[in-house]
């Protein structure tokens, strides 16, 4: 018998209101697909020591989670700007660097050049926009194992939905079947 995959549960997710909650939520889901969610919230840090060495700790813990995984599984929606979350896809290229799988979904159904031309245009006026169509940057796009899951209706879904988390799970799932750890 094999051992359930397990799926490093990259996103911005951590900054939610109720981050414990969501963290939770999407690892009894990964469970639910026979898979095991690490969730990078790191709840037993001591939040009350200083930035300097906090930072540090979450880092060294985050990266010890990451080694821990089989593969990613990255929440892609926009966060603070047109694309994914900057930390996020450093977490990604992490995984692509390993050649261990990388997966990702949006709740967004914008496409990349439509968001990033709704930008204020303040930083590098004229510059060209990417628009191949993608939902996000074409390296990000291109990294992925599977295409990104994104709303089948077309439909932007609230940052925090599970609903595509979930429809991603079950490609997973399907994929993960030919997978040998």
């Amino acid at each position: 018998m094999r051992a359930p995959l397990k799926l490093y549960l990259a996103g911005p997710d951590v900054f939610l209101p109720n981050a414990a909650a969501q963290a939770e939520a999407k690892c009894r889901l990964c469970a639910e697909f026979g898979m095991t969610g690490i969730a990078p919230f790191n709840p037993d840090l001591d939040m009350a020591r200083p930035a300097a060495q906090l930072w540090q700790e979450i880092y060294a813990d985050d990266l010890r989670m990451m080694r821990e995984s089989d593969a990613i599984l990255a929440n892609l929606t926009p966060f603070r700007g047109a694309s994914a979350d900057a930390g996020t896809l450093v977490e990604l290229g992490w995984f692509l660097g390993q050649g261990k799988p990388v997966f990702g979904y949006s709740n967004s159904a914008v496409s990349f050049a439509a968001r990033s031309r709704a930008q204020p245009d303040d930083a590098l006026p004229g510059t060209a926009i990417e628009d191949f169509g993608l939902a996000d940057n074409l390296m990000i796009e291109g990294s992925l194992t599977l295409p990104l899951t994104l709303p089948p209706d077309g439909q932007c879904r609230p940052f925090d939905s599970l609903e595509i988390f979930q429809l991603c799970l079950e490609g997973i799932a399907g994929w993960g079947q030919g997978f040998n750890r």
